[in-house]
């Protein structure tokens, strides 16, 4: 049976500096919050000023984020200065492979998770985080499973290239034989969404309370659960059999686009299944079988659409919609036969995708 060994006998934990808005500058070493591992900043901060030592991190060093975002990190990135919320670990209490450990500790991630603490900031405690325990097996057999690990990550990697330029090919594609919707460079007729679509705004806020809310239900869908042209639900905002029934108007179905109705504009998605409730916020778009689902959301997304959109919605404060104003948006409506040329190109493009998944050599 493999060893368990807990994380406080395996190394020493430094906690970052608690840096105040008034030391960052624009000179001195980079101060690295947990945003900035996680790559969601774009304003690095930096200190010109005397520092302790052990806050100082440098190429190599294991980083650990222990509040808000749990993750784990190998600093690639020059001398910096480690905010508070992520520790430095120091490897002075027992031999390790630094590789291993790093996969390990990963792999802990999510049981780490549901010790967390915090009403506003989700963390975990020092005292839970030490009696964290991970396989420790002997120094060759961590070598070995860190070696196996690496490979397996850069194949995922390679994958993840590969499938990302398939996805490039078939938005050049897309721009290729239908061009920009506004522009219309092909001279493709343009009709009203509400020839090619119906369309129904969520309900209203008096049929949604708060006390409607529960955790593990039939989920509604809002801008905020439309993320990068995909549908990412919130567990705890859905509603239970009985109030998603009582709304049965408001329900979506596969092959459905559910469209933000304020906030930013554009942001849309192809509902993936049956069982989700538009939200208060969104408006859900079915269409009538002349265009694909696909092809209403890739209109609705194109850039200069978006744009199109922005200078038709209302609202001082924040920008929003209604049936009527989404009943005029003017949607290019290509030959059937460029639609078929299309979406055999993303049929054949799909398949390619289930080649890289099932060529995985090790």
């Amino acid at each position: 049976m493999i060893e368990q060994k807990r994380l406080g006998d395996i190394a020493t934990y430094i906690n970052g500096f608690a840096f105040k808005p008034e030391d960052r500058g624009t000179v001195g070493l980079p101060i690295i919050r947990i945003q900035d591992l996680t790559g969601n900043a774009y304003d690095l901060g930096f200190y010109a000023g005397n520092y302790p030592e052990r806050i100082e991190i440098n190429d190599g060093d294991v980083l650990i984020s222990w509040s808000a975002s749990l993750g784990v990190y190998v600093w690639d990135k020059g001398k910096a200065l480690l905010n508070q919320h992520i520790f430095k670990v120091v490897f002075d209490k027992c031999e390790v492979n630094r590789e291993y450990f790093v996969y390990a500790v990963r792999y802990k991630l999510k049981e780490m998770e549901s010790k967390t603490h915090g009403a506003t900031m989700k963390h975990i405690v020092k005292k839970d985080f030490d009696n964290t325990l991970i396989p420790f097996p002997t120094l060759e057999e961590q070598e070995n499973i860190a070696n196996l690990l690496d490979k397996i990550s850069t194949i995922i990697l390679v994958r993840q290239q590969q499938l990302q330029k398939l996805d490039e090919l078939v938005k050049a594609r897309f721009v290729e034989l239908f061009g920009d919707p506004i522009s219309n460079p092909h001279g493709f007729d343009k009709v009203d969404l509400s020839e090619l679509a119906d369309i129904k705004i969520g309900p209203f806020g008096s049929l949604l309370h708060k006390g409607d809310y529960i955790e593990g239900g039939y989920a509604l869908l809002n801008p905020s659960h439309i993320i990068d042209g995909k549908i990412a639900p919130d567990s705890e905002l859905t509603v239970s059999r009985e109030k998603y029934e009582e709304l049965s108007a408001y329900h979506l179905k596969a092959g459905d686009v559910v469209m933000g109705r304020r906030g930013e504009m554009g942001r849309c998605a192809v509902v993936p299944c049956d069982g989700y409730l538009c939200g208060t916020g969104s408006l859900l778009i079915r269409t009538k079988g002349d265009v694909t689902a696909d092809y209403i959301q890739k209109i609705i997304s194109f850039p200069s659409f978006k744009k199109a959109i922005e200078d038709m919605a209302v609202g001082q404060t924040m920008p929003n919609l209604n049936v009527p104003i989404v009943s005029k948006f003017q949607i290019i409506k290509p030959p059937i036969e460029v639609q078929h040329s299309y979406y055999a190109f993303v049929e054949q493009t799909d398949k390619s995708k289930l080649l890289q998944f099932f060529c995985f050599p090790i």
